[in-house]
């Protein structure tokens, strides 16, 4: 399943270089249920080493208890300043717009181009929305809908999309960020299993809340979220895999909101 991905992950990784490059101020943006998982720890050490100025977003933070994101806010900033938004409810954006003129640390009539990175599906197109003012980029629950550089102008910012990377074969772990489209997986419910259990970790009543069934067993769960969907094969057996597809794709949307805390990183 991974193998498939590999060309385009080459395409998009000689782009996102191409773009990061020239960039004055780089967004990286993260996803407020479990930022940590959401950082590109080997990018931010090349960045470092460029000499680019990096800002952390905390996106979605609309779903998370805000003082969960200000612990994580607390901790980011430790190494880089942190803003948390919500790029759905246009919440935080404008804290965010100060901190990137702050932190460029530009002349009054320079242009400071702006490029915004992360994980597929993290929120950066909905962020580049706002920051541009309106809809330039698309956007969408679906990964990697953002193919090439794009470059947007609002004021002196030149914004700069780039396509999601990411820098593991770990299918899981593409799975868990978001950075696989569902109806590319090969086994949709071995990936539902491994999400399950790990989200049932985080928060053991989780599936109940959401799709009001449960069980220990993950394979049982996807039994019991079939049945009262009533999605059945042609012999009335329950369809466990469209059951894992509903889970994959529900946690991908955010429909299905756990979070971790800091100290779960301790």
């Amino acid at each position: 399943m991974v193998d498939k991905y590999r060309d385009l992950i080459k395409k998009s990784w000689s782009k996102f270089w191409k773009a990061v490059r020239d960039a004055d101020v780089v967004l990286e943006v993260l996803d407020a249920r479990d930022p940590e998982a959401f950082r590109l720890r080997e990018i931010e050490k090349k960045l470092v080493e460029m000499g680019k100025r990096l800002i952390l977003v905390i996106n979605k933070s609309d779903l998370v208890p805000k003082g969960i994101i200000e612990l994580w806010k607390k901790r980011f900033e430790k190494e880089y300043p942190t803003v948390f938004i919500s790029a759905r409810f246009r919440l935080g954006t404008g804290v965010l717009r100060k901190v990137i003129y702050r932190t460029a640390r530009r002349k009054e009539n320079d242009d400071i181009r702006v490029v915004v990175i992360g994980y597929p599906n993290v929120g950066k197109s909905a962020l580049i929305n706002i920051l541009k003012g309106y809809h330039s980029a698309p956007t969408g629950s679906k990964p990697g809908l953002t193919k090439d550089i794009q470059i947007l102008r609002r004021g002196k910012l030149r914004i700069i999309d780039t396509p999601g990377v990411y820098l593991c074969d770990d299918a899981t772990k593409l799975v868990y960020t978001g950075a696989i489209r569902v109806e590319n997986l090969d086994d949709p419910i071995y990936y539902a299993i491994i999400l399950i259990k790990k989200l049932k970790g985080m928060q053991r009543d989780i599936f109940y809340r959401v799709y009001g069934v449960d069980s220990d067993d993950p394979e049982e769960l996807l039994r019991g979220i079939a049945i009262r969907r009533k999605l059945f094969l042609r012999k009335g057996e329950p369809n466990i895999n469209e059951a894992a597809k509903i889970v994959l794709r529900d946690w991908q949307i955010g429909k299905i909101v756990v979070w971790k805390k800091p100290t779960n990183y301790n």
